[in-house]
């Protein structure tokens, strides 16, 4: 994902920023994970993808999100709690199967930890909750923003972020 990041802010000037704001995130609030092949990482991209880790690597599309995703089944497995965030459709239908896997897992006895789904939406939701967007006015602004960067985010008429139930 990292070089996902700095590849992109080197082809598109919009995510320029990104690159710079990436070099300032401390190991407290990011940290990166090898992709080097382990027996368990490799399982779980063959297992996602049909194709050995070695190969899919070598194809950048949705390498972002297949990575994420192998990694967080690698830490549930191994008893964690982890958080994904993923917009991308295909994606969040691969994690989603994911969650489902390990539930089954989960009763069947076997001790494993989860993988919770978050989207952009979610965040967006969670920062109102907070109270760090003051209005709707200030959604719209930050939303359309962020559309400007991501053509995947639907209109903003088409989520819940306006609706005065988010709001009350």
């Amino acid at each position: 994902m990292q070089n996902e990041v700095f590849t992109k802010s080197q082809q598109d000037e919009r995510f320029r920023p990104a690159a710079t704001v990436w070099r300032k995130l401390t190991p407290e609030w990011l940290r990166v994970l090898s992709d080097d092949e382990t027996p368990e990482l490799a399982a779980v991209v063959q297992r996602i993808t049909y194709q050995p880790l070695a190969e899919r690597l070598k194809r950048p599309k949705d390498l972002g999100e297949v990575m994420v995703i192998a990694h967080a089944v690698v830490a549930a497995e191994a008893g964690q709690e982890v958080t994904v965030l993923i917009d991308d459709g295909q994606g969040a239908q691969t994690a989603t199967a994911e969650i489902n896997r390990l539930e089954r897992i989960r009763r069947s006895g076997r001790p494993v930890g989860s993988i919770k789904l978050v989207s952009t939406l979610t965040v967006l939701e969670r920062a109102v909750q907070k109270e760090y967007i003051a209005g709707r006015a200030d959604m719209r602004r930050l939303y359309q923003r962020l559309r400007e960067l991501d053509d995947g985010l639907p209109p903003i008429e088409a989520t819940s972020l306006l609706s005065p139930a988010l709001w009350t």
